[in-house]
């Protein structure tokens, strides 16, 4: 037998076993469909989250998935007829949808955990309050994640309020699983690709590769010194994959530095960034790329742990460059000129690193950074503008309702969490 017939017969054996394995898999999963918990189950993005998983985009068409919607005893109601009009998609993933509003019960074998806003319990006039207020959930699901969940469960918290922070909490309290936790960045990346398409008058989806650093849902930056945008009518024209830098066609650094930043600002501190849609559409295309890996050469921003790259402090939850590939991420630390200075830096970190330290207890009150510059940005970083300063009063959720939390906290009375 030549060489050369045993390559070819051993490709054979090797394609016919990648499809065995592939068939072996496909039939699991109609045995054991991929568990989906969605918590705060009646908050908007959930009502635009169901259709989106349902229609196979997302974990793929060949991928049976029961959602378990997991909210309080009052939002019960809301929850079945939510039900009925997930079971009325007919969707061909979907094998079932149920309600969860027994705390003991949580994330029974989840594999995919989506961690919405929760409300909160009772009326917070301080930040430290606030921030106080996110540790006993935190510590509750992340009991019930080490508990309850699948070994391999991915968790990722989306939403508008102390978003890093609560992530954060989540890998302290759920260590196991922590480096399976991520934090959403895509919808503040989103909002910066739309005002940007406004001003180039193109389409949002042919700007690529904005950087968010640092607080998702407060004090961060957009870097655009890598934004490139595709398909972009002017004298120039090339084929689809040809691309221009964006700050090669903005010639008003001005408006970059100013009203840029003041747009997005504007859209932070009114949470209008993190509406149903965004926040839905933000999630699933992250949960996407976490199962199936991110377009190949694309930058996409994603909050994880710190360990230290681009001088980041360790033990924060940042966003940073990453890019998925075989069902996990990489932080794109070989990226060239995106260094950050060290003022830039202490002004992302300081507000994170206080978050997390007040809310357990380690700090009593919350000093926000102030650098004792007059401009936004220096201008010699002009090209990374600070889309959200840290306005700590619109972060603190408004209250809505006040039992159903303290039910749904009750019902776990008796029950001892190791802090």
């Amino acid at each position: 037998m030549t060489t050369e017939l045993m390559m070819v017969i051993a490709q054979e054996n090797l394609e016919a076993h990648i499809e065995k394995e592939q068939e072996e898999e496909a039939l699991k999963t109609c045995i054991n469909p991929l568990q989906v918990w969605i918590t705060s189950a009646s908050a908007p993005a959930c009502y635009n989250l169901i259709p989106i998983l349902t229609s196979g985009e997302v974990f793929g068409m060949h991928t049976e998935i029961s959602i378990t919607l997991f909210d309080n005893k009052q939002a019960e109601e809301y929850l079945k007829s939510l039900v009925v009009e997930t079971q009325d998609l007919a969707s061909p993933v979907l094998r079932s949808v149920s309600i969860c509003t027994k705390v003991e019960e949580a994330f029974r074998q989840a594999h995919v955990i989506v961690v919405l806003d929760d409300s909160t319990d009772k009326e917070v006039f301080t930040l430290e309050d606030c921030l106080r207020s996110r540790v006993p959930l935190c510590r509750l699901y992340g009991y019930l994640i080490e508990k309850n969940a699948h070994e391999s469960v991915r968790v990722i918290v989306g939403g508008r309020t102390f978003v890093n922070l609560k992530t954060v909490l989540l890998m302290r309290y759920a260590p196991r699983i922590a480096h399976n936790i991520i934090a959403v960045a895509l919808g503040v990346e989103g909002e910066a690709k739309a005002v940007l398409a406004r001003k180039l008058k193109t389409a949002p989806s042919y700007i690529k590769d904005v950087i968010i650093w640092g607080n998702i849902s407060g004090n961060n930056y957009v870097d655009l010194r890598k934004t490139r945008v595709y398909r972009y009518e002017s004298a120039i024209w090339g084929p689809l994959h040809y691309s221009r830098p964006v700050l090669n066609l903005i010639f008003d650094s001005e408006w970059v530095k100013r009203e840029f930043v003041a747009i997005l600002k504007n859209l932070t501190t009114t949470g209008r960034q993190f509406g149903g849609i965004l926040a839905a559409h933000s999630i699933a295309t992250t949960l996407k790329y976490w199962y199936h890996g991110s377009p190949p050469g694309e930058i996409i921003s994603l909050g994880i742990l710190s360990e230290g790259q681009f001088g980041i402090p360790k033990g924060i939850v940042f966003s940073m460059p990453v890019k998925f590939e075989n069902g996990t991420w990489v932080v794109l630390t070989d990226l060239k000129d995106i260094e950050i200075s060290e003022q830039i830096m202490t002004r992302m970190t300081s507000d994170l690193i206080q978050e997390k330290l007040v809310a357990l207890g380690d700090k009593i009150h919350f000093q926000p950074y102030q650098s004792g510059h007059k401009d936004l940005v220096p201008d010699e970083e002009k090209n990374l503008v600070m889309s959200a300063a840290a306005d700590f009063p619109n972060q603190i959720p408004q209250t809505t309702f006040e039992k159903p939390h303290l039910e749904f906290l009750n019902d776990f009375e008796g029950k001892t969490v190791e802090s």
